[in-house]
């Protein structure tokens, strides 16, 4: 499967804008054979907007903004991964990833279940899903949202249920660049999987972002990697790779779980 990261600067507040680029790019990256097109953590709206715009500008999982893109999804035939705030029928906020595929289906909404600072505790609930795993083209994929790939528990629990490809919108900002070189590598390698990291790049407010998207492989090599600027990068991934992961070392066979049941 080819798979497409979107790495660009936020656009805050203007849905109608992210929506336009949103679809300039699923055209691009199906124009470029990509069957799937990862964007960052709240794209639809930006991320460090505050609480008040969060909640005025939340939409549910079949709210206007999913039907555009739904829309965008079948009409480029690549599926789509974003970020937005959902509206819950709870009347709370989620910082929210939802999948749709290339026929316009709702595949999977997944709401980010550890949530990072008060700057997201100010704006959102914790999430209480339990790591949904889906198909697509063949490919078993999990979904986090930037703080959460680092709780290694996190990612550990999606491989042990199948997933191969593990998808992270995120909006990671330095001094935190360490992530996006280190931890999310060493995901990808301890858990025998891909890991798609998808980070916006430039300023919002007075955070500013690390970019450095990356596509990591198993063998904890990294096919695609971001620098500072914005981009689109295409990439292929091969599923001989993670059988290959998987005879060298295999984590799952070795592990010993009884040892561990203190962390729960």
């Amino acid at each position: 499967m080819r798979i497409a990261l979107y790495q660009c600067s936020p656009l805050p507040l203007d849905i109608s804008g992210n929506l336009t680029r949103l679809e300039q790019q699923a055209q691009a990256a199906a124009e470029q054979g990509a069957q799937l097109l990862i964007c960052p953590e709240m794209f639809l709206t930006g991320y460090n907007i505050g609480a008040q715009a969060v909640s005025e500008l939340a939409q549910t999982q079949d709210g206007p903004a999913a039907s555009r893109i739904a829309a965008i999804a079948q009409a480029s035939g690549i599926a789509i991964l974003y970020g937005y705030p959902e509206r819950g029928p709870d009347q709370q906020v989620y910082n929210a990833v939802q999948l749709i595929d290339s026929q316009g289906t709702r595949l999977c909404n997944y709401r980010k279940t550890h949530l990072f600072s008060e700057l997201d505790r100010s704006m959102f609930a914790a999430g209480e899903d339990h790591y949904p795993v889906v198909e697509l083209n063949g490919w078993r994929l999990g979904m986090l949202i930037c703080y959460d790939v680092e709780f290694p528990e996190n990612t550990r629990r999606l491989a042990l249920a199948g997933a191969e490809l593990i998808l992270v919108p995120t909006a990671n900002m330095l001094p935190y660049d360490f992530v996006c070189e280190v931890t999310v590598r060493a995901r990808a390698f301890e858990n025998h999987c891909y890991v798609v990291y998808a980070n916006y790049c430039g300023s919002e407010g007075e955070i500013r972002y690390c970019g450095l998207s990356s596509l990591c492989a198993p063998d904890g090599s990294r096919p695609l990697l971001a620098g500072q600027d914005e981009g689109l990068l295409v990439g292929t991934l091969d599923k001989a790779l993670l059988a290959q992961a998987r005879t060298v070392n295999d984590y799952f066979v070795d592990r010993r779980p009884g040892l561990y049941t203190s962390l729960t």
